[in-house]
């Protein structure tokens, strides 16, 4: 056993040997390296550096062939008509709702049978009725006021009501009105 172990140990000194030797370098030196820096440094410094001048007419030309839209030497940016960038896009689209529904008024929010005539003041030949809402906050209305849910409207002031004429579509899509009469409460109690 101790013969195949010299024997082993020999083998590898050998080819520990073998593989130490020489052959010449396998890849490029420092030297070689150094060599190739100094040479590019050169030709970089006789080759002056010059700005880029590009022509505006080129480039638009070179971009139009390119499919890209061509630029025109003069452009301004003109704002109207295209929302604003720093604008959210919902916030937009709200406003957009609003516009094309109208906007609704607080008293809108309500259906008219929630809303209560607490008074009725004369002025002159126009009367004015002040409503409340559920909340307990009032409103001053007049002859043609938003009310109500269903596209309401106040048709006429008395001493002690107020005619709220409504628009209904029904379940076939045909349009109904209905004239709702909202008096003021009497005292409750003695």
């Amino acid at each position: 056993m101790s013969v195949q172990i010299s024997t082993a140990v020999m083998a590898i000194a050998v080819l520990a040997l073998l593989g130490c030797q020489e052959d010449g370098p396998v890849g490029p030196t420092t030297q070689d390296f150094q060599a190739a820096r100094q040479e590019l440094a050169s030709k970089l410094k006789r080759t002056p550096k010059k700005p880029a001048a590009v022509d505006v007419a080129e480039a638009a030309n070179s971009a139009s062939q390119a499919g890209f839209g061509s630029v025109a030497k003069e452009y301004s940016y003109n704002p109207g008509g295209k929302r604003d960038p720093f604008r959210s896009f919902e916030w937009e689209q709200i406003k957009l709702e609003q516009h094309a529904e109208g906007t609704r008024g607080p008293l809108e929010q309500f259906d008219v049978n929630q809303l209560s005539v607490v008074a009725v003041v004369w002025r002159s030949k126009n009367a004015q009725a002040l409503v409340e809402d559920p909340s307990g906050m009032t409103y001053v209305v007049g002859t043609g006021a938003k009310i109500g849910k269903n596209q309401g409207r106040v048709m006429r002031i008395a001493d002690n009501l107020v005619v709220v004429k409504e628009t209904y579509v029904d379940f076939s899509g045909e349009e109904t009105t209905k004239d709702i009469e909202i008096r003021i409460r009497g005292t409750e109690g003695g």
